[in-house]
């Protein structure tokens, strides 16, 4: 069924990674989609993201911190998907005052934008699973304590509970969705900003071994992106997610080493290794993380679908064939 045609919808981000698949399942249902991108260069956005419905979206290239766009751009819109963002955890770190800006403070002026010129629109945000800090227990549920380990953690909780606020309290319809690495093609692969998968991409592809730090041990869960698409799309349309948080996740669950055996194995060739963890890196490391993703199971249906050698392999062969548009050097 196609609950968004005709539906008129704002992306923020939308030339990013998850922006830009949520974009492409919009178009297929037939809804009217607008995307809002900086294309700052350190971030996700990348027009080639869009290649394929380049024609059948509207591109505005301005930043979710403009005080005049924003409100204009969100005016007459249904829907809401709220996922521009600064989300390197060591950049936060090094320049916390950019991410406060970002991931704060441009959220609650989205948030009276939307309170002052359309009350009535839906709000979906992207949050992440990295507020949650070093896990006391496995798999991390959403009553798990809140203790960010980097100023990017503690300003995406912002950022968060502003729309759930303003959901309580203006009845603006929002929710948000913690993240939990999301991977597939679109996402930023010429460096370790987005996620750690995407570099590890690149050295497969360019043949540079996989460089894993510490001993490779931690646990992990991964979403395809299409499986993530599908979460939003689902709370977009569901009121019954208004005001409330939830986990994505998977019940497949790995250690970094493993992961590595599982894409040197994908038949590109490769190599990995153990390498020592950056010291600023270790510093903000959490660890074993997996997620209970029951509750948007239980409210709202959920389920990942995409396995993760299937996802990986979908994921090496579109960088394989792209790589062009994502990084310089020829592999």
């Amino acid at each position: 069924m196609k609950f968004y045609a005709n539906a008129k919808v704002l992306i923020t981000g939308g030339l990013g990674f998850i922006g830009s698949n949520l974009a492409r399942a919009l178009v297929a249902q037939g809804a009217h989609v607008t995307l809002v991108d900086s294309l700052i260069p350190q971030y996700g956005g990348n027009i080639f993201n869009i290649d394929d419905i380049r024609e059948k979206v509207v591109v505005n290239i301005c930043d979710v911190r403009d005080p005049f766009a924003m409100p204009y751009l969100l005016t007459d819109k249904e829907y809401l998907f709220n996922l521009a963002g600064q989300t390197s955890h060591l950049d936060s770190m090094a320049n916390p005052q950019t991410d406060l800006e970002i991931n704060a403070t441009a959220q609650l002026s989205i948030l009276e934008a939307c309170r002052k010129a359309n009350p009535g629109i839906k709000i979906v945000f992207a949050s992440t699973r990295q507020l949650y800090g070093k896990p006391d227990y496995l798999p991390v549920d959403e009553k798990h304590p809140i203790r960010p380990v980097d100023v990017n953690g503690i300003n995406k909780l912002a950022g968060e509970w502003y729309h759930l606020l303003y959901n309580n309290v203006y009845g603006i319809r929002a929710c948000a969705l913690r993240l939990t690495n999301t991977y597939g093609p679109g996402m930023r692969v010429k460096d370790a900003r987005q996620t750690f998968l995407g570099i590890w991409v690149q050295s497969l592809i360019k043949g540079d071994p996989i460089q894993i730090f510490g001993d490779g041990l931690q646990q992990r869960d991964f979403n395809y992106v299409d499986d993530c698409v599908d979460a939003m799309l689902l709370a977009g349309k569901n009121d019954a997610a208004n005001g409330k948080v939830y986990n994505l996740g998977s019940s497949e669950v790995v250690c970094l080493k493993k992961l590595a055996e599982i894409m040197v194995n994908l038949g590109y060739g490769g190599a990995f290794e153990l390498v020592p963890f950056p010291p600023e890196r270790k510093a903000i490391d959490i660890g074993d993380y997996y997620s209970d993703f029951s509750l948007i199971s239980k409210e709202l249906g959920w389920q990942p679908k995409i396995g993760l050698i299937d996802g990986l392999q979908r994921s090496v062969a579109f960088y394989k064939e792209n790589y062009r548009q994502y990084w310089d050097e020829k592999p």
